[in-house]
């Protein structure tokens, strides 16, 4: 019992590693909350945490050697996820010069799964996600000596904090929404979507640029 315990801790610290440092997604999880409620940041937010258990899962069962394998696929992987955020940030932007929804009508739209979806794909395709579980995996095998109960504990504990870490965000995007006028809740989902646009270019060009 001790031995899990430690690998729910070590998940629970492994994954607020790798969600809290902002990124573009925790950004896109602020605006989608900002932009369309907390319903839809909490899914968004979800969508994000489900990658992230997805990937503690196979770190636990490959370890570093999956960091090995996935080394000739970083390149095309980067490309993609760049170009994902470039055309999400543009999406974004496009979106924003609509009339924002009352809650009512977020409520009926019935678009929470395509979030969801969207933000697991989006999550995925970060190469650092996968690499940094990996190299927490080898650095401290919390499964290697307890078993598959440690293991999933470790595992469990990446996806709670990550989904924790993720709520918070979408709270924070959600609370903004009721406290702020449309025109400045406009202004400031239009700056997170530039920053995202800034974040999928600077990923590109780091990918294809020796």
């Amino acid at each position: 019992m001790p031995n899990v315990v430690t690998g729910f801790l070590e998940g629970l610290a492994a994954g607020y590693g790798i969600a809290i440092p902002v990124g573009a997604v925790a950004i896109l999880i602020v605006n989608t909350a900002l932009g369309s409620g907390f319903r839809l940041g909490f899914m968004a937010g979800a969508g994000a945490a489900t990658a992230d258990l997805i990937y503690a899962g196979l770190a636990v069962l490959a370890g570093g050697g999956l960091a090995s394998a996935l080394a000739p696929m970083a390149l095309p992987v980067r490309v993609v996820g760049g170009v994902a955020l470039i055309v999400l940030a543009f999406w974004g932007l496009g979106a924003g010069r609509r009339t924002p929804l009352t809650s009512a009508a977020e409520d009926r739209t019935g678009r929470a799964g395509p979030v969801y979806l969207r933000f697991v794909a989006l999550t995925l395709l970060n190469p650092l996600t996968i690499l940094y579980f990996a190299a927490y995996i080898l650095g401290r095998q919390p499964g290697a000596q307890a078993g598959a109960a440690t293991a999933a504990a470790f595992v469990l504990g990446a996806g709670l904090a990550s989904l924790s870490w993720q709520t918070l965000l979408a709270a924070i995007g959600g609370l903004a929404r009721r406290r702020i006028t449309p025109r400045f809740r406009t202004v400031a989902v239009a700056a997170g979507n530039l920053i995202v646009l800034a974040l999928g270019i600077r990923i590109l060009a780091q990918a294809l640029v020796p």
